[in-house]
Parts: structure tokens; sequence; C-alpha cells
């Protein structure tokens, strides 16, 4: 006689599962956030070892070891600097994938907190029913993005960016729930959300390098001739 054979349903997650025990939508989400966190730590580190070099050049006496504060400290200058004299598409851009990647962190971390029994709030419930935070995701994205169509300041529509990012994130980390109709938070399948909040996280960063390239050529196609120049008015496209 051969070996019992596993029902169907068993043996199609014995396939999927790989030999650390991680299914293949677990193994894909460990993937999504090493590029995610890589490409930013790759971004930050490559500044700062040009701040670094720069740096050890000037102080010709002192260790790397010795200089390196210095070289942080003209990093975090760069970057403010940088924030301050970006287009506006950029910063606001910026400022959306900001806001969505803080209300991401921070409700999943409250979340885990509040599964495990360390934090110090609870779930939000009304009348017996409990409040998932794509609620006030969605009214707090809503009541943004209204508030910018109706104002005629840039400076406020900016931070307004902030605050929709901030509903997004909620929304996002929820998707799967409203997805399936269920409340599959800590469930494999929700692990959507994370994916689908990750592959939006990609996409905002891609968006600001390809607005970054573009205002470059601009320039450059300007300095060159080739295109009209930009209306006196318009200095932060």
């Amino acid at each position: 006689m051969g070996s019992p054979r596993l029902p169907t349903r068993l043996t199609r997650r014995a396939r999927a599962r790989t030999r650390f025990g991680w299914a293949r939508s677990e193994r894909a989400t460990v993937g999504l956030a090493a590029v995610s966190l890589g490409g930013a730590g790759v971004v930050l580190a490559g500044q700062f070892g040009r701040m670094l070099q720069r740096r050890a050049k000037q102080e010709a006496d002192e260790r790397l070891v010795e200089v390196a504060p210095a070289a942080a400290l003209d990093t975090v200058g760069v970057a403010v600097s940088g924030y301050a004299e970006a287009p506006r598409t950029e910063t606001v851009l910026f400022n959306l994938l900001a806001g969505f990647l803080s209300s991401f962190a921070f409700v999943r971390i409250s979340t885990w907190g509040i599964r495990d029994e360390w934090w110090p709030f609870t779930n939000v419930k009304v009348g017996g029913r409990h409040i998932h935070h794509f609620v006030p995701g969605i009214l707090i994205a809503f009541a943004s993005g209204t508030t910018a169509l109706l104002t005629d300041n840039e400076a406020l529509e900016e931070k307004l960016a902030v605050t929709t990012g901030v509903g997004m994130g909620l929304t996002f980390d929820e998707a799967a729930l409203l997805l399936d109709f269920r409340d599959v938070y800590w469930t494999r399948q929700g692990l959507l959300s994370i994916q689908l909040s990750l592959g939006a996280t990609a996409i905002l960063s891609i968006a600001i390098l390809t607005q970054r390239m573009l205002r470059r050529g601009e320039r450059r196609q300007e300095a060159e001739g080739l295109i009209p120049l930009a209306e006196p008015h318009d200095t932060r496209r």
C-alpha cells in the first residue's frame, strides 16, 4: 500500500510553502518590503558617503570616525535645503508619501500592540460595533482633497498632501478587508493590504524621481533654447 494522500487543500498549502515555512504571499511581501526599505537606505547611505568624503578631504588630519557626526549633520542639512528648494510638484508628492508611510507604520504598530495587549489604547467601538481605521482614513482623505480643491493657497495645499497621505495609508492598510468584506487583517489574505501599500509606496517614489528627472530636462532644454522659457512667476514648477 502507498502512503496515505493528504487532502487536496492541505497539499496545495504544503506546495505553496517554502523551505523556511513561508507561503509565497509571505515571501513576496518580505521581498517588497526589502526593496522599498533598501531603496531608501541606498539613497541616504549614498548621500552620507558623499558628505563623509568631502569632510575627510577638508579635515585631512581627522579619521573617518571623527568626521562622521559632521557628515551626518551635513546630510540632514542637504535634505532640508533640498526639500525647501524642490519644485511644488515634488514637494506635494513627497508630503503625500510621508503622510502615507507614517500612518501605515503607526497603525500597523498600534494594531499589533492592541492584539498583544501592550498598546495603551483599545479598538474603537460605537454601539458595540468595531470601527475599522479605513473609516477615518476615507473621511480624512476626502476632507483633505475637498479642502485642497476649494483653496487657492499653495502652502496650505502642500500641507494637505500630508493629511491626504495619512487617509490613504489608513485605508490601504485595510484594503484586503474591503475587497473580501471579511476581517482578514491578521490572516494570510490580509497580507494583500501590506503588498498594496508597499506597491503604492513604490509608485509614489517613482513619481517623485520622474518629476525630478523631467524638471532637470526642462532646465537643460531651456538653457539650450530648445523649448520656450517658463513664465517669470512660475518659479516652483
